[in-house]
């Protein structure tokens, strides 16, 4: 058993940060049904990466709503909304991502939310938080780099801000939202008593920089400085940082002594920095040695050197050395889904989380629009039902998480 079967999950969110947080409480065994607008469905399902549709929805959709059921209503409508209500009421969590005022303005706000169910766990993820000059901007992961700082702390010295290669603002905001939404959960099942999860964008970007914001705000107000050498971290010294092989490979190196390095790699030009402080100081000079230096082995030769000395290096992999390594097969990352009918079939990773043990696997592709209206009308009674009441005036919920 799953920890989290049994539990019904309303997804209402769109592109990356909510519905990755309602995937995350799938995998943990949570029943998730995305709530999505006739026809066109969710945007995500038009976000197309390289060009890459699978039956006619964009690959990032199914990688991010796999394992998920499809609930199409138009909550301008009527007949529909009082239809979504009535699935509300009988759900322990709502994910939503809209910009702030939209779902009050559906007559779906959380304090609406908690007249229908007052036990629920209400989630929201917005760009830059409910209030501000900021809060009504368009909350994008490449924007919210750009806001927070993170593009600046990358690339060397020289160059123009870095940002990230993967949306790391989506996915961190839907961690967050979900380790929020599972707090609640634990405190529902102690005291039966639901609540408001909200995160933002922004707020998981400064998060994700607490080390170094940390040192900033204690430093004096001193600004980091980047390497101007293979820069890795603006408040390492080296050798910190990736270098080039003979024969066109890399090689990662961590933090370690700069004297213990220099007799593994036979380099004595690293012999003049006995003092650890001018591992900092004199961090790009003893690069550009490294940067020379390493040039003249291949990754391999190195590795050879350094690792059995337990000196903290690493290959530097492709994709595709990755996946032909031992290392990443016994992982077992990577799994199939698809539909019964044999649509939708794709190869993406499994939940990370493993259990007593057990790897976490769902087989499930991403819904259809729509796909599971007719079940989940009958099974809820969503439609021209008279609504059971329960001892807080909606549907009878379940106690607890």
């Amino acid at each position: 058993m799953k920890p989290l079967e049994g539990l019904l999950v309303l997804d209402f969110s769109q592109f990356l940060a909510g519905p990755s947080a309602a995937l995350r409480l799938g995998d943990l065994g949570a029943r998730v049904i995305k709530v999505e607008r006739p026809g066109s469905g969710e945007l995500n399902r038009q976000l197309s990466i390289k060009n890459r549709m699978v039956d006619g929805d964009s690959m990032l959709f199914h990688t991010i709503n796999r394992g998920k059921e499809s609930y199409a209503a138009n909550l301008k409508d009527s007949e529909d909304l009082e239809s979504v209500k009535r699935l509300i009421k009988q759900a322990d969590v709502l994910i939503e991502n809209f910009r702030p005022g939209t779902m009050e303005k559906l007559g779906l706000g959380y304090e609406a939310v908690k007249e229908l169910n007052d036990s629920i766990v209400y989630a929201s993820v917005t760009g830059y938080g409910g209030n501000g000059p900021w809060k009504d901007k368009p909350g994008q992961d490449l924007l919210i780099q750009s806001l927070s700082g993170l593009a600046w702390l990358n690339g060397n010295a020289e160059q123009p801000p870095v940002p990230f290669g993967l949306a790391v603002a989506d996915m961190f905001a839907g961690a967050h939202l979900a380790q929020g939404i599972l707090a609640c959960l634990v405190r529902r099942g102690r005291f039966g008593q639901g609540g408001r999860v909200e995160v933002s964008l922004l707020e998981s970007a400064l998060d994700l920089q607490f080390e170094v914001l940390t040192t900033h705000l204690n430093d004096g107000g001193e600004l980091p400085q980047r390497s101007a050498v293979n820069n890795a971290h603006a408040y390492l010294g080296a050798p910190y940082g990736i270098y080039e092989t003979a024969g066109g490979g890399y090689i990662a190196l961590a933090m370690g002594s700069v004297i213990r390095l220099g007799e593994l790699l036979e380099c004595e030009a690293l012999a003049a920095y006995q003092d650890p402080k001018s591992w900092f100081t004199d961090r790009d000079d003893i690069k550009r040695i490294l940067v020379s230096h390493m040039r003249t082995r291949t990754t391999a030769e190195w590795l050879a050197a350094l690792e059995p000395a337990d000196y903290w290096c690493a290959d530097v992999l492709t994709w595709e050395r990755l996946f032909a390594h031992e290392g990443f097969q016994t992982l077992g990352m990577v799994q199939q889904i698809g539909r019964p009918d044999g649509t939708g079939r794709l190869r993406t990773t499994r939940c990370p989380i493993r259990i007593n043990g057990e790897r976490l696997f769902d087989d499930r592709a991403a819904p259809k629009v729509g796909e599971h209206n007719a079940a989940l009308e009958q099974q809820f009674q969503l439609r021209n039902a008279i609504p059971e009441q329960g001892p807080n005036g909606g549907d009878g919920n379940r106690d607890g998480a």
